[in-house]
């Protein structure tokens, strides 16, 4: 009799240690140690299917976003293969930043009208976001082209070379005349196009087109105008024959190379037939040094 007395006080100490240990934070690796329930899942089980973490569905339990189907005499989780789902598309909306008040409504009152309006809603801010991603990409897909292209250059050589025609978005003509600046013309630059369309992303490098004529008498200090190198602009640079060369520097440090072009072109028996377009294929982005900037002008001639 003292044997079954003992024996029974020792199964009810092992229950009251176990929910002890539950309340006292009880590890989630510790949780998954306990007794098995035929046809249901553990926490760890549940988090595998449904691919959130564990700690993620411990933090659901205790918000009331999702509840266990059943607690074992150990107190541990047990969950329902049907709530693979649920946690699934908790874990989605809390990933789309769904407020969490907002999930546990949805939860605790879901109906057909509710999550017709939820999906609805939660799609559009996707497309949002998938909009916003792409542009980012194809930012970085021009910059890293950019890049790429100063890395694998010849800066002691000029060459005459065929360009293919580019998308380009070009401000307005710069007016000197009031004693502007250069920094207070890019300032204007800006301030032209925000004013113009408020959702253009103006993070593209920003280059210099010198007119033809301007060219031509030696005036390479102050652009004619600034534009955005941006693939899918309105605007082009022409497709064409361009006397190409480099050199390093800050901006606007460009007489030189632009001497040593007009010499290339003179003595080749070219003629300049358009403006030249002065680009930094390596600048802030990737340089530390401002006086060694890669700097590319290109004069169209023919």
């Amino acid at each position: 009799m003292e044997s079954a007395m003992s024996k029974k006080r020792e199964e009810e100490f092992k229950k009251n240690t176990a929910r002890l240990r539950y309340a006292m934070n009880t590890s989630e690796a510790e949780e998954e140690e306990g007794e098995k329930h035929d046809g249901l899942l553990s926490v760890g089980e549940l988090a595998k299917f449904a691919r959130v973490t564990r700690s993620a569905l411990i933090f659901y339990d205790n918000r009331g976003l999702i509840r266990p189907a059943e607690r074992g005499d150990n107190n541990y989780r047990y969950y329902s293969p049907y709530q693979v789902t649920t946690a699934n598309l908790i874990n989605t909306l809390q990933e789309l930043e769904v407020p969490l008040k907002e999930i546990a409504d949805f939860t605790n009152h879901r109906t057909p009208e509710k999550i017709i309006s939820l999906f609805s809603e939660q799609s559009k801010h996707i497309d949002r976001r998938i909009e916003k991603l792409l542009r980012a990409q194809k930012l970085l897909l021009t910059l890293n082209g950019i890049i790429e292209e100063g890395l694998s250059v010849d800066e002691e050589k000029i060459e005459t070379r065929w360009n293919e025609e580019e998308s380009i978005l070009v401000g307005p003509q710069i007016d000197y005349s009031g004693g502007t600046t250069i920094e207070e013309a890019l300032l204007d630059f800006y301030k032209h196009w925000d004013a113009a369309d408020s959702d253009l992303d103006l993070n593209y490098p920003v280059w210099a087109i010198f007119s033809e004529e301007r060219v031509k008498r030696g005036d390479w200090v102050g652009p004619d105008k600034f534009y955005f190198k941006m693939p899918d602009a309105p605007d082009r640079k022409p497709a064409g024959l361009y006397a190409t060369g480099y050199s390093r520097g800050y901006y606007g440090q460009s007489a030189a190379l632009y001497k040593r072009l007009i010499a290339h072109i003179e003595e080749n028996g070219l003629e300049i037939c358009g403006p030249a377009f002065e680009t930094y294929p390596l600048n802030e982005i990737s340089i530390s040094d401002p006086y060694n900037y890669l700097m590319r002008v290109s004069i169209q001639v023919k």
